[in-house]
């Protein structure tokens, strides 16, 4: 009996060790995955359909939890700022993770009938003004095809898009009709000139007639000085004209001199 007792008490000493050993190891590998796995993250996806090219809402998007392990720098969306103003490119559905790389700002994206035509700074092509985004420039060519010289605006207010970080190449926004005569031009003209006008239509067309009418205005300030001259000229003719008067008032004074030529007959 007392061999068998301490059979049975070894054997429970035996199975708690190995109950606690077991434990522990398993308390390890959880923890252990645990740090692998790490805390879960909140990332933003579609709660609804978004279609391409539209501005991206509050009500567009919802949160879901992943593990920190399975996050992406630079690829997942955990910041809300960074929806604000974009657009997606692609049509996104319900549930679909938004990524950052199908998003672009609100303003680089281009109008569905318009193009992005980039113009390099070289022998042809001439920048006469640093540019930035968004600016609106002026394009004036010149060229011989017609058999002459002639240097001609070729388009007016066209939106600079995107700038190169050396300001050599720029990406202008062009109608689809317009693009294959902005690359004629810019592959056969002479010279191709890109004029930053920043200046909106209604002030431009306020100031051109402002400096026109300055120009006309400095010849005429420029005559008025000969214009004063002659007419004070005129102002000594008038002055003349009492002085032809003033015979007129001595022709009385000739009849008084008449007068006693009369008396003189008059005594003998």
């Amino acid at each position: 009996m007392l061999e068998s007792k301490r059979k049975a008490i070894i054997f429970i000493v035996i199975s708690v060790l190995l109950a606690a050993t077991a434990g522990f190891l398993v308390l390890k590998k959880v923890q252990a995955l645990n740090t692998n796995l790490g805390t879960s993250v909140k990332i933003f996806v579609a709660k609804d359909t978004i279609p391409s090219r539209s501005l991206i809402t509050p009500d567009d998007v919802k949160t879901e939890e992943i593990p920190k392990k399975y996050l992406k720098k630079g690829y997942h969306i955990t910041d809300v700022n960074d929806l604000v103003n974009k657009v997606s490119v692609v049509p996104l559905a319900n549930g679909d993770i938004i990524t950052k790389n199908v998003l672009k700002t609100a303003s680089e994206v281009v109008d569905e009938n318009n193009r992005l035509i980039t113009l390099a700074q070289n022998e042809r092509v001439f920048f006469d003004e640093q540019l930035f985004s968004l600016d609106r420039v002026d394009l004036i060519v010149s060229d011989r095809f017609s058999g002459k010289e002639e240097t001609k605006i070729f388009m007016r207010d066209v939106k600079v898009a995107r700038v190169s970080d050396n300001s050599k190449m720029i990406q202008v926004e062009v109608p689809l009709d317009k693009v294959p005569d902005l690359i004629q031009m810019q592959n056969y003209a002479d010279s191709l000139r890109v004029i930053k006008a920043n200046v909106g239509k209604s002030e431009s067309s306020d100031s051109r007639p402002a400096a026109e009418d300055q120009e006309e205005k400095t010849p005429t300030e420029q005559k008025t000085p000969t214009e004063q001259k002659t007419e004070t000229k005129p102002e000594t003719k008038p002055a003349a004209q009492p002085k032809e008067q003033k015979p007129t008032q001595k022709q009385p004074a000739k009849d008084t001199s008449k007068q006693p030529a009369k008396t003189t007959t008059k005594k003998p």
